[in-house]
């Protein structure tokens, strides 16, 4: 039997990567050396945050597939040894 994704994968994955992106762009701005004021760290920031958000979303999103089609594999043998 085919099942439907579930679209409600998306939103704990979202949040989860915006959540490590805000706190690698601060992790990078620290760790910057702020002693030249002319290059700054946004590149680096902005690099890091993007890495955290794809890493984290997509680790996120493949554990909750993982995790719902397992759920819905035991619930059909369930129902099928209850016949």
């Amino acid at each position: 039997m085919r099942r439907l994704p579930n679209p409600w994968i998306a939103i704990p994955s979202l949040g989860l990567g915006v959540l490590a992106a805000a706190l690698a762009w601060v992790v990078a701005s620290v760790s910057c050396d702020l002693s030249d004021p002319l290059t700054g760290c946004v590149g680096w920031s902005a690099a890091a945050a993007l890495g955290a958000f794809g890493l984290v979303a997509i680790g996120t999103a493949l554990v909750l597939v993982l995790v719902f089609r397992s759920i819905g594999e035991w619930q059909e043998r369930r129902e099928d040894s209850s016949r």
